[in-house]
């Protein structure tokens, strides 16, 4: 089995302002019992900002200030940025400050990885995405190469979000969809998102004593995301609905999901035992071809086609492919060979696939029979909009 295990700020700090080595000597000693009993793991390790602060800040950097606690104030001018002069009890880090604290916290808590599963006699390998590497079908394909190549050799793959130069445009936006990503990129049979929390709850603990866990989730609908609530901790960037998301993505592809607390006594080796701790959400499909599975969790859908009934019925129970026939209207734009979000005439998501026309041309097209499209646009590239083979229902 495979197992993608996805370690929040917030479990590698223990809910503290630093990294919480004796955890994670603990999470090392979980992975090894797990690979003993014949199994691979990948780890998306978040952490490298915390990890970033906690170093520099033993150095005195100003640039180190916590947000909760404040911040050493600096003087205006462009020489004198850095210096501090009083205190403050609020700060705002900008993109520059977030970059240099993980360009420096990546070294560090890979080191401390490192040193914490060389106890264990284990060999560890970093790997840095954007989403620029998901997002072309080559770089997916050479991160699964690299990914593939790690765990034949026996080496234990910490993946994280490449923080020192990710931007807003080429950023996946936080580990836990990162690690849907790499779940499905990778293959996994299990992705397990760790979390502060004992799972998914019918309401916030904190604020309803009355909460109760879900143990396991068919559906993931509104009323479901509706329970869920931010980062409680203010640790990290993810929360129940960001773990809903990504649980959304890697149950496509055929991976079970687990979402559990990590202060669960050995709760990573009872899992891949099939133990039932924390709330669980099976898979919806069989496993996808690697072509699918980059259209899943590739590249951010660049526009939407919306569907009539007829269509969405072909599409969602036929297995057939969208033909022009079926277009009720066409956002955009994008161009051919983009992905594309289906939906049906109220807006709801059913698929994700590589449309074969551009949005300009399928506007000409949208609801003529296909012997008609040549004589309307001029050329004819496929009856399919949308083929069946690169589609990928939701």
């Amino acid at each position: 089995m495979k197992i993608v295990v996805k370690l929040g700020t917030s479990v590698l700090t223990g809910g503290s302002r630093r990294l919480d080595r004796p955890h994670m000597v603990d999470i090392a000693r979980q992975i090894r019992a797990i690979r003993e009993a014949g199994h691979q793991v990948v780890v998306v390790s978040s952490g490298a900002i915390v990890a970033g602060r906690e170093k520099i800040a033993d150095r005195r950097h100003p640039i180190a200030g916590d947000p909760q606690q404040g911040i050493l104030e600096t003087r205006s001018g462009e020489k004198n940025v850095g210096y501090p002069t009083k205190k403050v009890t609020s700060v705002v880090e900008t993109l520059v400050d977030k970059q240099v604290l993980a360009a420096v916290g990546q070294v560090h808590l890979m080191a401390v990885w490192q040193a914490m599963f060389n106890i264990h006699q284990i060999e560890v390998g970093q790997m840095l995405l954007t989403r620029a590497d998901l997002d072309h079908r080559e770089r997916f394909l050479n991160a699964r190469d690299t990914l593939e190549g790690l765990l034949a050799a026996g080496i234990v793959p910490i993946i994280n979000e490449n923080d020192a130069v990710a931007t807003a445009e080429i950023k996946v936006g936080d580990n836990d969809n990162l690690s849907a990503c790499v779940a499905v990129l990778a293959a996994a049979d299990l992705l397990i998102l760790l979390t502060d929390q004992e799972g998914l709850m019918t309401a916030n603990p904190s604020l309803d004593p009355s909460a109760t866990l879900i143990s396991e989730v068919v559906a993931i609908d509104q009323t479901l995301k509706s329970m869920a609530g931010g980062s409680v901790s203010g640790l990290g960037t993810g929360g129940m609905v960001t773990k809903l998301q990504a649980a959304e993505i890697a149950r496509c592809s055929g991976v079970n999901v687990v979402i559990a607390s990590f202060k669960q006594p050995n709760c990573l080796l009872r899992l891949s035992q099939g133990q039932a701790v924390g709330t669980k959400i099976p898979a919806n499909s069989s496993r996808l071809e690697s072509r699918k599975r980059w259209i899943l969790a590739g590249p951010t859908s660049q526009g939407m086609i919306h569907l009539d009934s007829g269509a969405v019925t072909a599409v969602l129970t036929g297995n057939r492919s969208l033909l022009a026939k079926g277009i009720l209207k066409v956002t955009g734009p994008f161009n051919r060979g983009d992905v594309i979000l289906l939906v049906d005439s109220n807006g709801k998501g059913l698929a994700r696939g590589l449309s074969r026309y551009a949005s300009n041309d399928l506007e000409k097209i949208q609801g003529i029979h296909s012997d008609q499209i040549q004589d309307r646009i001029g050329f004819n590239l496929g009856d399919a909009v949308v083929h069946r083979d690169e589609l990928v229902l939701l």
